[in-house]
């Protein structure tokens, strides 16, 4: 029986949603084909827990010593939230000492979590973005008025590398412009301020089953504060429309181009893709690579929608990690 490493926690402010969502995959696990191990990281804290009891993880190897058996790792699941576990680097670790991943590779994680430069490439492939200017935090001068000029007020401002809305600032005044740039520099040392595009929000989960690219159902998220903020994403503070109550020829446009984005960038794995409809057209907003899983996340709605089973996606998830380990 394979021996999966459930990886939860981090080193962001989502890490309690973190938790959450590795308690669901340990829950929704298959136990007849595998061996599940929640683990739980915060810095340079490791540790395999079992009830109360835990086990110190040997960073050489990826293993625990229980009594005096050292157990090791066939598969690790990754549901980290943020830093580690979306940036890339979790993965590189993973790379290094040969232990396959269900989340997309190190180079995808740390392009996707920079929300400017994947904008840049969608752009690029002419998928409608955002307007946005990307501030860097030992630039000598922040020109307040020349952005609010571009942009137009009211904007976004957000840490460029981060997730959940955390630090993110709908600004409706230049001095609220300002103070959201500099509560987003105390998260990251890159901040984006992005053109605000009144619209739906919408979001779809995308997935690789071995042959085809899978777009789950549409998901409209109707917040019920100005915008998605953390609240309305893990406080029940939004309403969540699965299906979204769409036409459907736009449905169908949503799915097409989350896939589109899916392939564009190379992405391996379960992910969530969020737009903002505009005038029938979706804008790109975001890759969500490591998406919540708790059961009241959107994911696992879009999965239930589809008449699947939580469980079934996750033995893919990583009975295609092993695959793609394989030389």
């Amino acid at each position: 029986m394979k021996k999966i490493a459930v990886i939860g926690g981090g080193n962001s402010g989502e890490y309690e949603v973190s938790l959450n969502s590795a308690e669901m995959v340990m829950q929704t696990l298959d136990r007849e084909k595998y061996d599940p191990y929640k683990i739980i990281i915060r810095g340079k804290d490791w540790h395999v827990w079992e009830g109360e009891k835990k086990y110190p993880i040997d960073k050489n190897d990826f293993s625990f010593t229980k009594g005096k058996k050292k157990i090791t790792f066939d598969v690790a699941y990754i549901i980290v939230h943020g830093t580690p576990g979306e940036d890339g680097k979790l993965q590189g670790y993973l790379d290094l000492i040969g232990i396959p991943y269900t989340s997309p590779d190190v180079l995808v994680s740390a392009l996707t979590m920079n929300k400017y430069l994947t904008k840049k490439i969608c752009k690029a492939a002419k998928i409608p973005v955002a307007k946005s200017i990307l501030l860097k935090a030992h630039e000598p001068i922040i020109d307040i008025d020349k952005i609010s000029e571009k942009l137009k007020l009211p904007c976004f401002v957000k840490p460029n590398n981060g997730g959940s809305s955390v630090a993110t600032t709908k600004a409706y005044t230049k001095q609220e412009m300002a103070d959201g740039i500099e509560a987003a520099f105390e998260h990251d040392h890159e901040v984006i301020v992005e053109q605000y595009i009144k619209g739906r929000e919408v979001t779809c989960g995308v997935y690789f089953d071995g042959t085809t690219i899978k777009t789950l159902p549409v998901t409209e998220i109707i917040p019920h504060n100005d915008f998605f903020d953390y609240e309305a994403k893990y406080q029940g503070k939004s309403d969540e429309i699965t299906p979204a109550n769409l036409d459907k020829k736009l449905y169908k446009k949503i799915q097409e181009r989350t896939a589109e984005i899916y392939e564009l960038l190379n992405i391996s794995g379960l992910v969530r893709i969020d737009f903002i409809i505009k005038n029938d057209t979706p804008y790109f907003m975001e890759v969500n690579t490591v998406p919540g899983f708790s059961r009241a996340s959107i994911v696992p709605q879009q999965i239930r929608a589809a008449g699947l089973k939580e469980k079934d996606i996750l033995s893919l998830l990583i009975e295609l990690a092993i695959q793609r380990k394989k030389p």
